[in-house]
């Protein structure tokens, strides 16, 4: 049963989808805004680890939907790039039980997609850009590029790394570009088996990477995606790329390398952008969360899933310290999450994660349930 307090939440991503589906759980009436004309199968691999898995439990057992569907790597691989030597070989679900929770592997499209499922399909509003909102103390007054309005209790800004949400707060600004763009294809899980391929692994040089892991349980898609320097003057946020590109940029790596290259057809590339981490993430009746507040490097993977733990943080706080002080609910929810997100974002932001042998426990043993807060 809805408590009254209407929550609008700009951005239907990993983050916003997730805030949505555990507000709505906790009794809040949730609406949820995104620019996108309707979903798509958009994206390529992503890797959610055990943190993450024990907050999407709490999704009508989506931990367990998803671990059906998805590749289970046992470890995680460091390897040296041109010899193939391991660098550091890291348990996975070889330590499930250690963890809590399993560590999954799957296309963003498909994770998102379940997602969505999560969520009464009348609390999402497709094709609604923010692009403006008054916060007048009472309530909050959405504008969309479409023209129409909206009113809700509370705003979260889970709109991405060029948030509207944050501009209005704290003012217009560029992202900046950590001079590094990542490439990215799929192959056919059949053409990384013909080659021996690892289930997740890591090839590092001194100066880039690429990443290589199935996307799905069968193991049908295998994905690549890398870290490279180079020069980005588009301001597009995607650009198409070719497999002769990769060929140059990986040029010497390792022959089972060349082999993953030798198998792509689709080939695109990014650039890798970041910002300061904020002072506060919050203000009035509207609240920050996900890459809106600390964009990072994906050389963690743990953008999406630092999105996810806010939206798990900020619900709890919702609920358990109420919304008639919203300064001190927000305060405990910028409190609780800003010490362990500003980590985070800065050993991504490095490219150090799991490169030589350690423990991750502090990172994927983590749950958020656990946490203290107020």
């Amino acid at each position: 049963m809805a408590n009254g307090v209407r929550i609008g939440i700009a951005g239907a991503g990993l983050g916003g989808v997730a805030a949505a589906g555990l507000l709505e759980r906790a009794g809040f009436d949730v609406v949820l805004f995104d620019q996108a004309p309707a979903f798509s199968r958009l994206g390529a691999g992503i890797q959610f680890g055990p943190n993450v898995l024990k907050i999407l439990a709490h999704l009508d057992g989506l931990d367990k939907k998803l671990e059906a569907i998805s590749c289970l790597p046992d470890y995680w691989v460091s390897r040296k790039w041109d010899d193939g030597s391991v660098m550091a070989k890291i348990p996975l679900n070889a330590e499930r039980e250690r963890y809590g929770a399993p560590y999954i592997t799957i296309h963003r499209g498909d994770l998102h997609q379940a997602m969505l499922d999560c969520i009464s399909p009348e609390r999402v509003r497709w094709g609604h850009k923010l692009v403006d909102f008054v916060d007048n103390g009472r309530d909050v007054t959405l504008s969309f590029e479409n023209g129409k309005t909206e009113t809700v209790d509370i705003l979260v800004g889970a709109d991405g790394i060029n948030s509207c949400v944050r501009e209005k707060i704290f003012g217009v600004s560029e992202a900046v570009y950590t001079g590094w763009i990542a490439h990215r294809a799929i192959i056919p899980g059949a053409a990384a088996k013909s080659l021996g391929a690892d289930v997740n692994a890591k090839w590092w040089s001194d100066d880039r990477h690429i990443v290589c892991y199935y996307l799905d349980r069968n193991e049908d898609e295998f994905y690549l995606v890398t870290g490279e320097p180079a020069e980005w003057t588009s301001r597009a946020g995607q650009l198409p790329s070719s497999q002769d590109a990769l060929r140059e940029a990986f040029k010497g790596f390792h022959p089972l390398v060349q082999g993953y290259i030798d198998a792509t057809d689709v080939v695109t590339k990014w650039p890798l952008k970041t910002r300061a981490p904020l002072p506060v993430w919050y203000q009035g009746r509207t609240v920050l969360m996900g890459d809106s507040c600390h964009p990072m490097k994906p050389h963690m993977a743990q953008g999406a899933a630092m999105a996810v733990e806010d939206a798990a943080v900020l619900a709890r706080c919702l609920k358990e310290l109420g919304t008639k002080d919203l300064d001190h609910t927000f305060r405990a929810y910028d409190e609780a999450r800003k010490e362990r997100a500003t980590k985070v974002q800065s050993i991504s932001n490095a490219n150090t994660w799991l490169r030589q042998p350690e423990d991750p426990y502090w990172c994927y043993g983590d749950n958020v349930y656990d946490l203290a807060i107020g």
